[in-house]
């Protein structure tokens, strides 16, 4: 998984931890239950899932998910609010959600197995419960009990993090499918039995991307806020937001501007990003990236060629295994560059 993950053993006891520009586990491990450790390396692996399903949903927009923005809490105080932020706690959440659960399914913790809780019961017409549904309500319990801890702020952004952690478990039980078996004579499926499985993560990835961007900027009553910080404790963030909006992403701020780097806010800009075009195998979003993270950032597009080897002429030999040759073929890349003596630069934010 590269150098944002790894994992050590130590005193027979997995910790899961991520670079310093990465989300940790370890906050939990220092501050929660410990009777809990037992789920550490499923829960980092979830995140480390969240992350890199992250880099794939942005790898064509302006802002691409860099190691930078992958911090959950705001304790420190230098997190934004904007909607990039929503996106990345709705995707860890979903993704430590995800893991668990389906690991529960697998039976891989001693206390955890199939959802049996509607089996035998009438779901529809010529359809019942039964086999071996995916258990959310396990796994939606764990996710929340480690992603909500490293919250550790009381203000507005501490409660859209807590909303934007819940919309992604929501979003976990809003893609499970039904899965259906048939029973009957003769094939006749007269009777079904079925059952609830988690959806790829993919499917998730993409379902949170649109609620990312039908995403709701939120302008919080001041006077509850303050309410909120007082040493009575913060109050719940379902009672901070319209129950009509709890399945949406939020976000407080708007969105800096991404085309041009700024180190204060951790932003790279997209000068020397690669982009696609002339591809008819990319989707209409992916052939206009170009246009997106150069032109309209002030930047030209670069043509480089570059000779790239691949397998080719392959052959299954008796018995079994497959040679192929290595094959040299020219690849077109293109890339943003500023052209000489360029000073021109975008006053408004946007991904």
């Amino acid at each position: 998984m590269g150098d944002l993950f790894m994992l050590r053993v130590t005193m027979g006891i997995c910790y899961a931890t991520f670079s310093a520009s990465a989300w940790s586990v370890n906050n939990f491990l220092i501050t929660g239950p410990k009777a809990y450790l037992t789920y550490t390396t499923s829960v980092a692996l979830g995140a480390q899932s969240g992350i890199e399903e992250c880099k794939f949903q942005f790898a064509w927009e302006r802002w691409n998910c860099p190691e930078n923005a992958l911090q959950l809490s705001t304790h420190n105080r230098l997190r934004s609010a904007t909607r990039e932020t929503s996106f990345i706690h709705a995707i860890s959440s979903a993704g430590v959600m995800h893991t668990i659960t389906k690991n529960c399914s697998m039976g891989d913790f001693e206390n955890c197995g199939c959802d049996e809780s509607k089996n035998g019961k009438t779901g529809g017409h010529g359809w019942i419960w039964g086999g071996c549904s995916d258990n959310v309500e396990f796994g939606e319990k764990i996710s929340k009990l480690f992603v909500d801890s490293l919250e550790k702020g009381k203000d507005a952004r501490a409660l859209m993090n807590l909303h934007n952690n819940r919309a992604g478990r929501l979003a976990v039980r809003a893609t499970m499918k039904r899965t259906c078996k048939c029973h009957g004579i003769s094939g006749s499926c007269s009777i079904q039995t079925c059952w609830l499985q988690l959806a790829d993560f993919r499917e998730m990835g993409d379902y949170l991307k649109a609620k990312y961007d039908q995403a709701l900027k939120i302008e919080l009553d001041k006077r509850r806020l303050r309410a909120g910080n007082s040493a009575e404790g913060r109050w719940a963030p379902t009672e901070a937001f319209l129950p009509s909006v709890e399945a949406e992403l939020i976000f407080l701020e708007d969105s800096p501007d991404y085309c041009t780097r700024n180190s204060s806010l951790g932003i790279y800009g997209t000068e020397g990003r690669e982009c696609l075009q002339n591809n008819h195998n990319i989707s209409r979003w992916e052939r206009h990236s170009c246009w997106r993270l150069c032109t309209e950032c002030g930047l030209q597009v670069e043509e480089r060629r570059t000779e790239a080897t691949s397998s080719c002429n392959c052959k299954f030999q008796w018995c079994c295994t497959v040679k192929c040759d290595q094959c040299r073929h020219v690849v077109n890349k293109y890339y943003c560059t500023r052209s000489p003596g360029s000073t021109w630069s975008r006053g408004k934010g946007s991904t």
